[in-house]
C-alpha cells in the first residue's frame, strides 16, 4: 500500500509540474521566430553605451530594479520592449545591435538609439546618437548576416515577413527639435501641421526601405503626452502639474498623421500588416485616473535634479524614491518599469478598442 500511494503522489507531482510549466510558457516556443525593434531612449537597452554621447544611461540609479543592473535602458527596470518580447514568448530580450552578434541576430535585434530622431540632426546637441537612417543602415547589415546564415535571399525574406517589427520615433523630433527653438530652426520653418507632414514624409520613406528589406508585420507606436513629462512641466507648467497643451497638441497632429499612415501603408504595399500603438491614448487614461493603475505621484521624475525632478535626467549614483512603483515618471523624460508594463501589455493586448488600429501586436503576430 505504502509504495501505491508513493507512485500516486509522484504521478500527481508530475501532473502539476507539466501544468505549471504549460500555464508558465517554459519551453513553450515564441510566437514569432524574431522581433526588431526600432526607437529612441524609450526603447535602447544599450546602443549608445559605446559611443560619444550624453544620451547614456548605463550607470545607477538607471536599472535599479533590473535583474542585469544597468544595461544602458532608460529606466528603473523593464521598458514597453521588454514586456512586448516577454508576451511575444521570448525566453530573453532582445539585443541591441551593439552586441548581438552570430545566429543571435535570428530571435532579432533592437536598434533603438536614446536622442535619435526621424529627421538626421535630431539630438545633435547630446552628441552621437544613431537616427533612423542610420538604424535601418544597421537592420540591412544584420539582414545581410542572416541571408548568410539562411542560406539564400528567398529564405531570408520569408523568415522574416514572419517576423514582428515595433517603431517608435517622433519624441526626439519635438523635444530634442522642434520645442527646441534655441537650437533649431524648424520651428520658424513650420508650423506644427506642417513639420508633422515633413516628419511622417520621412518617415514613410524609411518605413518603406524597411519593408523592401524583409518586414512585414509592423506597429508604429505613437509619440506620448510630451507635455505631460517632469521635464515639460518644470519647464513650461505654471503650477507644476498642468501638461504644456502646446506640445501635446502638436503630438497629437504627428500622432493623427502616424495612424492615417497605416493605411496608406496597408493598402499600397502587398502583404503588408502596419498596425498603430495610441501610447498617448493609454497615458491619457493613466494621467486621467492614475491612482486605478496604482500611481501617486505622475507629475515629478523618481530621480532627477531641480523642479519636479524634471530639469535633467538622474545623476550617477543619485539615490532614487523608495516607492518607485508609484511613480508615473523615473526621471525627467521615462517612464517607470511600472508605466513601461502598462504601455507594453495594452500594445500587445488591447483593453481599449482605441489602444491599436487595426489590431494589436497580439493579433500582428497571428497574421
Amino acid at each position: 500500500m505504502g509504495g501505491g500511494v508513493k507512485k500516486w503522489v509522484v504521478v500527481v507531482v508530475a501532473a502539476v509540474a507539466v501544468m505549471v510549466n504549460l500555464w508558465s510558457g517554459v519551453g513553450a516556443q515564441p510566437q514569432v521566430p524574431c522581433y526588431f525593434i526600432f526607437g529612441d531612449s524609450l526603447v535602447d537597452n544599450g546602443n549608445n553605451n559605446g559611443i560619444a554621447s550624453l544620451a547614456r544611461a548605463n550607470y545607477l540609479p538607471y536599472g535599479i530594479d533590473f535583474p542585469a543592473g544597468p544595461t544602458g535602458r532608460f529606466s528603473n527596470g523593464k521598458t514597453t520592449v521588454d514586456v512586448i518580447a516577454e508576451l511575444l514568448g521570448f525566453d530573453d530580450y532582445i539585443p541591441p545591435y551593439a552586441n548581438a552578434r552570430g545566429r543571435q541576430i535570428l530571435g532579432g535585434v533592437n536598434y533603438a538609439s536614446a536622442a535619435a530622431g526621424i529627421r538626421d540632426e535630431t539630438g545633435q546637441q547630446l552628441g552621437a546618437r544613431i537616427s533612423f537612417s542610420g538604424q535601418i543602415n544597421n537592420y540591412k547589415n544584420t539582414v545581410a548576416q542572416m541571408v548568410d546564415i539562411l542560406g539564400d535571399e528567398d529564405s531570408a525574406a520569408n523568415y522574416l515577413s514572419q517576423c514582428v517589427y515595433t517603431l517608435g520615433m517622433g519624441s526626439n523630433d519635438y523635444l530634442n527639435n522642434y520645442f527646441m527653438p534655441q537650437t533649431y530652426s524648424t520651428s520658424r520653418q513650420y508650423t506644427p501641421e506642417q513639420y508633422a507632414d515633413v516628419l511622417i514624409q520621412q518617415y514613410s520613406q524609411g518605413i518603406q526601405v524597411l519593408y523592401k528589406y524583409g518586414a512585414r508585420k509592423v506597429a508604429l507606436i505613437g509619440v506620448g503626452q510630451i507635455g505631460c513629462s517632469p521635464n515639460s512641466l518644470a519647464q513650461n507648467s505654471p503650477d507644476g502639474s498642468t501638461c504644456v497643451e502646446s506640445y501635446n497638441f502638436a503630438n497629437r497632429i504627428f500622432n493623427n498623421r502616424l495612424k492615417s499612415l497605416v493605411d496608406d501603408l496597408n493598402n499600397n504595399l502587398p502583404q503588408a500588416k502596419f498596425t498603430y500603438i495610441d501610447a498617448y491614448g493609454i497615458f491619457q487614461d493613466i494621467i486621467s485616473n492614475p491612482s486605478n493603475f496604482g500611481f501617486r505621484v505622475t507629475n515629478a521624475g523618481c530621480c532627477g535634479v531641480g523642479r519636479n525632478n524634471g530639469q535633467i535626467t538622474c545623476l550617477p549614483y543619485q539615490p532614487a524614491c523608495q516607492n518607485r512603483d508609484e511613480y508615473l515618471f523615473w526621471d525627467a523624460f521615462h517612464p517607470s518599469e511600472a508605466a513601461n508594463v502598462i504601455v507594453g501589455r495594452r500594445s500587445y493586448n488591447a483593453e481599449s478598442s482605441s489602444d491599436a488600429y487595426p489590431i494589436d501586436i497580439r493579433r500582428l503576430a497571428q497574421r
